[in-house]
């Protein structure tokens, strides 16, 4: 028998109760630490794919930036749905959001008959809680829940390290409200950053009004690095951090059109990185495509807590370990069903779609082309009195593309990307158009690419139930909606 106690505490996975071995860098074996690991993940709301790591000149993200010198950071991490609801449903299931009946929509309740990764390292022994933004928003309560999805609410983590019992593990949800809106409008440039320098996705116009609402942004996420600093620090100091892992990344893309709520890599890319060096080979990049429904069976494995069958997610351990048996995905799907209620008359329903992404391209299958992505523009006739372009967060960006849409070609051509009505199917080929802006799905050249990855998407779909597939789609349009809508802007300035 290897002794455990003398392994050179790199590389290793935890199990409990087992002696198991892993294949490190170096091509040997080496025995796994009886110790189980603790678990601090740290999600931000509304955090596209913005950080120091991954070359952004402007926004500064040193705590993000240095668990990716010390551990593992991802370059294709997808959520599986760009709304807040689904995608911390999906993360805490380790399901597709579709899955998931009413919590496949924004604010619908996650039933009790879905097994969270939470709830299962509790019965395994683990002490569990989190603080601020957890699984939501929703009523927890209306899925059967006595407590959040998450884990039991805490005030922050140092009371609830206080609380932890001797000698047991941990898993921690910290989830920030930042950076989503609204803002302290010229907060970011009045802080130092400097709105000349920013790089401005390719689906925004170029304007001093739009690069002051991103600074602002950045702002807010300059402040969740910060607090996931202070709460790395918490751990130094209580020596509890060479066997925590560390998972930071964000719930779907950033609050502006084109962005949330939509399946461009602008709404469903997000930054991971997952660092534990006393377990992990540091300093690595990887190019897998991840989705973030990984990551409840690889908690569950490094804790040797057995994966429930109907998680479709698939386990990181090995990717973490450097295992070279570890197979990596050769592409994500994505989807969206209702975000807010924002259509024309008495129709409650979203903008259902479906993705699949992968190297070369990206194609969007929309299943009710006849509805409006972003919200319908007539706050007149919208389902939810005075709901205006609701599947767009109000802000600066949002005003200025809508009122000056008609300033000239430009402004024109990117309006319609983020507003107007879109075929039922896109298809963008990202060598030529890494932006995503040229849908190519009805040129002739590209017909077997469409077809090819339209029968992928499917084959994806049906063997994971997806209701839009089997003939059932229009139940989520059915589910009762409990939040509000972006509002009417009442001072918009028409061209």
């Amino acid at each position: 028998m290897f002794d455990v106690f003398n392994s050179r505490r790199r590389c290793i996975l935890a199990v409990w109760g087992l002696f198991v071995f892993a294949v490190v860098i170096v091509g040997a074996w080496e025995p796994v630490r009886a110790e189980r690991p603790n678990i601090l993940f740290a999600i931000a709301d509304d955090w596209g794919w913005q950080a120091g790591a991954y070359g952004d000149p402007v926004v500064k993200t040193p705590t993000f930036d240095q668990l990716a010198t010390d551990g593992v950071l991802f370059t294709h991490a997808f959520v599986s749905s760009p709304s807040c609801t689904p995608s911390r449903a999906a993360i805490v299931t380790g399901q597709y959001h579709w899955r998931l009946k009413q919590s496949a929509n924004l604010y619908g309740p996650l039933q009790n008959d879905f097994p969270v990764y939470p709830d299962l390292l509790k019965q395994a022994g683990y002490h569990v809680g989190a603080t601020r933004k957890g699984w939501g928003p929703g009523q927890f309560a209306a899925g059967g829940r006595d407590i959040n999805p998450a884990g039991k609410n805490y005030k922050n983590l140092k009371q609830f390290l206080d609380q932890r019992p001797a000698d047991v593990p941990f898993c921690f949800w910290f989830g920030s409200q930042d950076p989503h809106r609204g803002y302290q409008a010229g907060v970011g440039k009045a802080s130092g950053i400097q709105i000349d320098k920013i790089e401005l996705p390719a689906c925004f116009p170029n304007s001093d009004a739009v690069r002051s609402d991103v600074a602002d942004y950045y702002w807010e996420v300059q402040r969740f690095d910060r607090e996931v600093g202070e709460l790395i620090e918490q751990l130094r100091d209580r020596q509890l951090l060479d066997n925590t892992i560390i998972v930071m990344t964000g719930d779907h893309g950033m609050p502006f059109p084109r962005c949330k709520g939509n399946l461009y890599d602008s709404g469903v890319r997000v930054p991971l990185v997952i660092r534990c060096p006393d377990r992990f080979s540091p300093g690595r990049r990887s190019s897998d495509f991840v989705s973030l429904v990984d990551l409840a069976p690889t908690f569950l494995e490094v804790a040797g807590v057995p994966v429930p069958p109907e998680m479709t997610g698939r386990s990181l351990a090995g990717r973490l370990l450097d295992n070279a048996g570890y197979q990596a995905r050769e592409f994500v799907i994505t989807g969206k069903e209702r975000h807010v209620p924002g259509q024309e008359g008495t129709d409650s329903g979203g903008t259902p779609m479906r993705s699949i992404r992968e190297q070369d391209y990206l194609l969007i299958k929309n299943f009710r082309p006849d509805r409006w992505p972003a919200g319908t523009p007539n706050h007149q006739v919208a389902f939810l009195s005075g709901a205006w372009y609701s599947d767009v967060d109000n802000g600066p960006t949002k005003n200025y593309m809508i009122d000056n849409r008609n300033l000239d070609d430009t402004h024109q051509a990117l309006f319609n990307a983020a507003f107007a009505k879109r075929p039922a199917m896109e298809l963008y080929d990202l060598k030529k158009d890494p932006d995503q802006l040229r849908n190519v799905a009805q040129e002739a050249a590209y017909a077997d690419v469409v077809q090819r990855l339209e029968e992928q998407l499917m084959g994806q779909l049906t063997a994971t139930q997806d209701p839009r597939v089997s003939g059932n789609g229009e139940l989520f349009d059915s589910y009762p909606y409990t939040g509000g809508a972006p509002k009417f802007r009442k001072s918009i300035r028409r061209p």
